[in-house]
Order: structure tokens, then sequence, then C-alpha cells
């Protein structure tokens, strides 16, 4: 990683620790952190390191600001406190690098948009695919219309999660904060909102935009004690100048018993290009039987920094996901918790729980799968559980 000015670390636990194991590291040697803020340094696998080195640690954005500055701001903590943060940190001079999801609240998006525009510090969000060389390949290509246009697109997670999951903070799983604050974590805007973001960001018409919101129609269920939702299961209409109208299928689980990689299909007109199912590459397999393969963005999930940090260096140097990449994801949200206001426990009789406190549902691997393969929600393939949502238009 090339050099860079200073750096502030707003959360040095939970993802926090992914960012200190880069920002420490040797080869990382020559970047500047100024400082670390969290109200419980503790907590983080690398507090120790942190004293010992003496790079100073704070309790709040204001404590740090106090005396101090930094050229990047990168945001690691509960949803509900980002767009707050990252407004505060620009207006003191710092770019920023903000987690994903941007906000919880999509009122929130304009003050972010402004702040950035007025202070002429970037905004970042850290959709870690987003940054990566290949899906960067990926979405010119697509814009170029190599492929043709898009006809529908898909992708599918299931990443148990256990009860330490959602009892590793207060906010887990909360719709509001304890001012009110839109929260909304979920699996689909928290662990596996990368994916559901993806298929919008592709769509979008240019490298710094994603596919606009049509109409969304959500699934959602938990088993796990939570105010949100475990899995989801969503059809969303979306449409860009570049492909018209999108069907966008999108399916995520903690409480499936079994673990599936993030995998992906997208039919376009000319060709069908898929990730996942056993391979480590995007590969798009054209209508006459050749293909072109692009490098797994899955190992690099810290591109995002390095673009931060060239692009600190070089103010032509393009984010590639910022607010208005980031846009479409959190209007999705919204419209997700808008299709179903009640959110329906799965049947009890369908509940386990193993040794190890991960409470999952039987059967529910196969059944998302199932729907995956076939485009389909559940209700579509009469699942006697299967609750539909109200069909959203935006």
């Amino acid at each position: 990683m090339k050099s860079t000015g200073s750096i502030v670390l707003v959360g040095m636990s939970g993802y926090g620790n992914r960012y200190l194991t880069s920002l420490l590291q040797s080869d990382a040697a020559n970047i500047s952190i100024a400082g670390v803020v969290d109200i419980q340094p503790q907590r983080s696998d690398y507090y120790h390191e942190i004293v010992q080195r003496k790079i100073p640690i704070y309790h709040s954005l204001e404590q740090f600001y106090d005396g101090n500055e930094a050229d990047l701001a990168i945001i690691c903590t509960p949803i509900h406190l980002h767009a707050e943060q990252s407004c505060f940190a620009m207006e003191h001079g710092s770019h920023v690098l903000c987690e994903k999801p941007m906000t919880g609240d999509s009122q929130d998006i304009a003050k972010i948009i402004e702040t950035s525009d007025r202070t002429g510090k970037f905004f970042a969000v850290g959709f870690n695919w987003s940054f990566t060389e290949s899906v960067q390949q990926l979405k010119n290509d697509i814009m170029s219309g190599v492929f043709g246009k898009a006809q529908r697109v898909k992708s599918i997670v299931l990443w148990p999660r256990d009860h330490a999951y959602y009892n590793r903070s207060s906010w887990a799983g909360k719709k509001y904060g304890p001012n009110g604050e839109k929260i909304f974590d979920s699996v689909a805007n928290n662990a596996t909102a990368h994916f559901l973001h993806h298929l919008l960001y592709i769509l979008g018409d240019e490298t710094s935009k994603s596919a606009a919101l049509m109409e969304v129609t959500a699934e959602l269920y938990k088993v796990n004690p939570i105010e949100t939702f475990d899995t989801c299961a969503v059809h969303i209409k979306a449409n860009s100048n570049v492909h018209n109208e999108v069907e966008i299928y999108y399916y995520a689980s903690h409480a499936a018993n079994e673990h599936l990689d993030p995998t992906f299909e997208l039919e376009f007109e000319n060709a069908t290009i898929t990730y996942g199912n056993g391979t480590n590459e995007i590969v798009a397999t054209f209508l006459d039987g050749s293909k072109k393969v692009y490098e797994d963005p899955g190992p690099d999930d810290l591109a995002k920094l390095q673009v931060c940090v060239t692009a600190i260096q070089d103010a032509n140097h393009d984010i590639l996901c910022g607010a208005e990449a980031a846009t479409a994801h959190v209007h999705a949200i919204e419209k997700i918790h808008l299709s179903v206001m009640d959110i329906p426990v799965f049947p009890n009789e369908l509940q386990r729980i193993s040794d190890d406190n991960f409470q999952w549902v039987e059967g529910l691997g196969d059944i998302m799968k199932t729907s995956y393969d076939k485009w389909q929600l559940p209700s579509d393939l009469g699942i006697d559980w299967s609750v539909r949502g109200r069909k959203i238009k935006v």
C-alpha cells in the first residue's frame, strides 16, 4: 500500500479489527494512524498493540478533532451513527470511508451528499466488491453493451449465525436506535448487504451509480428473537437508461443449517454471467459458447481502502462507490420493510437449536435454493409457511 497522510479509525472492534489487521501490517507501516476512536477500545483484538505503539485512543470524534486532524476517517460504528459521524468528519477536514450500509434512513442521504460537495471531501461506502478490479471490469463491459441488455439477475447467500452474533451489540437485529434512529439491522442490511447492493450496482448507467428501483416485493422471516429478520427472499424491478426494466431476485439467510457462499447469475441478451457454485471466478458465457472470465472479487475485501488511499493522493481518482451508488440499497431496505410490516416467525415445529446455540429452520436451505433456481419467491412455490409481502411501488 502506498504512502498517504493520516487516518483516524472510528470503531476499532468488530469490522474495525479487519482494518487494523491491514493498517498495522509491515507493508502498511508508512500509513500514519493519527488515532482510533472507540467507547470500549478494550474489545478490539488489537487493543494492546495499539497501546504498545502509543497510538492515541479517543472516546469520541469531538475529542479526536479537538487538536488533531486526519486525511481519512474510516467509520466502523453502528449503522445509526454512520451519517452523523461521516458528516462531522468531513466538516473537520477528513475524507470518509464509511462501512456499509451508508445509513438506515434515506433522509440522511441528501445531507451526506451536500456535506461532501460543500467541503470538497469524498465520501465512499465500503461495499467490498464494488472497489475490486474484476467487478469494475465487469461493470464497464455491462455499461459498454458487451452482453446486450440485462433481462434478469439473482443472488443467494446462506451464512449461518448463532446467538452470539445477535448478542454482539445492543443494536444487532434492531429496527430503531435509542432515540428513534432508523437502524434496520438485518441479514440484508449487514452481513449480506454487499450482494444485494452488487446486483443494483452492476446495472447502474455510470460507475458512480446503481439502477433505480421501480417495485419491491419481499418475504421476510425470522427464527431468532430479533426485531427485524434473519431470512429474506426479495423480488425487485429496477431500471436504467441502459437496460430498461430488469428483474432482480435476492435470497439471504442466517437461519439455514448449511453454508452457501455468495452465488449469482446474470442473464443478458447475449450472455449469461455466473459466480459461485464451486467456481471462484466470474464467468460470462456467450450464446456461441465462448467465455470471458473475471477474477474472484471475494478475497480482495480491502480494495476499498487502497482506492481511498489513492484518491487522497490524486483528486482525479474515482472512489467508485460513493453516496449516489449506495443510495439504491438504502431505498431497497426501506421498501423491503414497508412490504412486510409484521415479520412472521418460522413455525415452531420447524425450529431447531444446536448445542452451541445456533437456531435454525428445518428444510430452509433447500427451499431457498429451489426458489433461487426457479427465479421465484417461496410463496410462488406454495410453501405452507410462506407469507408474501405487499408490492411497493417506488
